[in-house]
C-alpha cells in the first residue's frame, strides 16, 4: 500500500492512500472511515506509532469491499504532496555504502557503517524547491532508499532488524560538499541546510517491496541522466544498518534512515555537476516513485 501526505485547498495536510489506478486518493480522514482510524484529522506518524500494519490490514478490507463514500476519493492532481513524515524525529545517513561509488572513487570499503544525524527539520516534500545558500559552495545530490522504521529498535541483531522496518521511501540527500570538506569530513553543518531533504512521494509499505536490493536508482539534472544505479551494491546491508543505529542511538517509530548513494556523485564529472538554483533534479527508484525537486536560491547561512 502506497500511503501519502498531502495538502487541499490550503488546508492542514492530511494523510491519505494511493488508489489503484494511482490517478485518486482515498482522504483516511473522511467521516466515512472514522471508524477505523479514530482520528479526525491522523497523521502518517501518528498511524505508525500506533502500528500501521494492522491499519493497513482494515484499510486494505475497506477497499476491497468498498465500505466507504464516494466523497473520501479525491483526485491526484487536485493536491500537493508532502514528505509522507513532514516531521520525522531525525533521519540517520550512511555514508560510504555503495561499493560501486567507493570503486569509481579508489576508496577503501569501510569496515563498518559510516553515519550521520540529518534533522528531521530539513525534509520537504517530492515537489518542493531545494534551497541553496548563495554562500555554500558545491552543493551535491545523493539518490537514496529510505528506510521507515515502525517501532522502537535498540540493541537489535542483524536477524531481527528487518521487522523494525514499516516502509521505504525516495530520498534525494543534498549535501553540502563544499561545508562537509571546510569541516574536515565532519557531516553536520553539510547534511543540514535548510530545504535539502526531499522524501516521498509516498510511503511504500514493506510488504510490497519483495526485494530492497533490486531497485533501480536513477537521478537527472534537467535530463541529464548523472546517477544510474542499484541498491544492490549496497555495502552494508538494511539489517546491517539498522543493527548498527540501534546500537548507537535508539531508532523511534517513524525515524528514517536512508542507505547510501550509488556511482554518479556530482565530484566525479567532468565539469562537475554541483547543484545550481534554476535546475530541476528528478530521483526515481523503480517501484518506489519519483521526486521532483526545483533549485532556488535560498539565504545565506554564513552571515
Amino acid at each position: 500500500m502506497r500511503y501519502l501526505t498531502y495538502i487541499e485547498n490550503g488546508q492542514t495536510p492530511k494523510v491519505g492512500v494511493l488508489l489503484s489506478d494511482s490517478l485518486h486518493v482515498l482522504d483516511l480522514s473522511h467521516e466515512s472511515l472514522r471508524d477505523m482510524i479514530g482520528n479526525e484529522r491522523p497523521s502518517l506518524l501518528e498511524m505508525i506509532k500506533v502500528g500501521l500494519p494492522s491499519l493497513t490490514k482494515k484499510i486494505k478490507g475497506k477497499l476491497e469491499s468498498g465500505q466507504y463514500e464516494q466523497g473520501a476519493v479525491v483526485s491526484i492532481k487536485a493536491v500537493s504532496l508532502c514528505s509522507p513524515i513532514p516531521n520525522p524525529g531525525k533521519v540517520v545517513g550512511a555514508a560510504y555504502n555503495f561499493t560501486d561509488a567507493l570503486d569509481e572513487r579508489s576508496m577503501p570499503y569501510p569496515s563498518e557503517p559510516v553515519i550521520f544525524i540529518r534533522s528531521g527539520n530539513t525534509v520537504i516534500g517530492p515537489h518542493d524547491p531545494i534551497l541553496i545558500p548563495p554562500d555554500v559552495g558545491n552543493v551535491g545530490y545523493e539518490a537514496e532508499l529510505a528506510v521507515i522504521i515502525g517501532k522502537r529498535a535498540l540493541f537489535i541483531e542483524p536477524k531481527d532488524a528487518m521487522e523494525c522496518i514499516v516502509g521505504y521511501t525516495v530520498h534525494n540527500d543534498v549535501s553540502g560538499s563544499g561545508m562537509i570538506k571546510e569541516d574536515g569530513g565532519n557531516f553536520v553543518r553539510g547534511k543540514n541546510m535548510p530545504a535539502s531533504a526531499p522524501f516521498g512521494p509516498y510511503l511504500v509499505t514493506a510488504d510490497e517491496v519483495e526485494n530492497p536490493y533490486a531497485i533501480q536508482i536513477k537521478l537527472d539534472v534537467d535530463g541529464r541522466v548523472l546517477q544510474d544505479g542499484t541498491t544492490g551494491t549496497m555495502l552494508f546491508k538494511i539489517a546491517e544498518l539498522i543493527s548498527y543505529i540501534s546500537k548507537q542511538m535508539p531508532l523511534e517509530p517513524g525515524d528514517i534512515i536512508a542507505t547510501g548513494t550509488p556511482a554518479g556523485l556530482a565530484m566525479m564529472h567532468q565539469p562537475p555537476a554541483w547543484l545550481e538554483p534554476g535546475q530541476t533534479v528528478r530521483v526515481e527508484l523503480e517501484g518506489l516513485g519519483a521526486l521532483n525537486n526545483p533549485i532556488k536560491k535560498g539565504v545565506p547561512l554564513l552571515e
